[in-house]
């Protein structure tokens, strides 16, 4: 049995404490990284040691749908597993056209969280049977698809924390960016989606199930 690599990128300490605790009795894998950032998750990724990257797509600074385009690029042998808080309304289908191999929310048991790394270090796609329905909508629908397919992944996150209640200096401080620069994807994702307020996009993004 080949042994499985796992580096464990989350900015919250009691979830990689987690993760390592469901995966110390399997010997299939071996968590031998952490990271906290996606610029650190960049640099643990640099000799390519790497099997499997467990990946929360919500850190401070650089983007998650960013870090899993970049390592589908540069190392496309690591397969990426995006363990996630949000639905997978939210941010199933971008994360796997971004290049991830699969996607978990972190209510998930540890049973399911087993079974999807066993999936993906296999060399496969995890598809879980709710994210199998948004896959096969999005097929059947083609290019008609809603107007946040339009957003570029930067202004489609600022779009779902505004719609979670975030102000521009909360989303500022947790995106490691101006308020200003914020401002700006908040003006431009308005003039995309065709509305004059915060409030409608809340109210589009609900109507959508992209936040709850």
């Amino acid at each position: 049995m080949n042994i499985s690599r796992v580096l464990v990128a989350d900015d919250h300490a009691v979830v990689r404490e987690g993760l390592k605790q469901i995966l110390a009795d399997d010997p299939q894998f071996d968590i031998v990284r952490e990271a906290t950032t996606g610029a650190e998750v960049l640099d643990q990724l640099l000799d390519g040691r790497i099997d499997i990257l467990i990946l929360d797509i919500s850190m401070p600074g650089m983007s998650g749908l960013e870090v899993i385009k970049q390592v589908h690029r540069e190392y496309p042998k690591t397969a990426v597993l995006v363990l996630s808080v949000h639905p997978e309304s939210q941010y199933a289908l971008r994360v796997m056209k971004a290049g991830a191999s699969g996607y978990l929310n972190k209510s998930s048991a540890p049973e399911e969280l087993i079974a999807a790394l066993r999936r993906v270090a296999s060399g496969h796609k995890y598809v879980s049977p709710s994210l199998g329905e948004i896959l096969a909508d999005d097929l059947e629908h083609g290019f008609e698809g809603p107007r946040h397919e339009a957003l570029s992944d930067r202004e489609y996150e600022v779009l779902c924390m505004i719609a979670s209640g975030y102000s521009v200096q909360q989303i500022a401080e947790h995106l490691v960016l101006s308020v200003k620069t914020v401002s700006t994807y908040r003006a431009r994702l308005l003039r995309k989606m065709g509305m004059q307020s915060g409030a409608e996009l809340t109210r589009y993004a609900l109507t959508q199930g992209l936040v709850e």
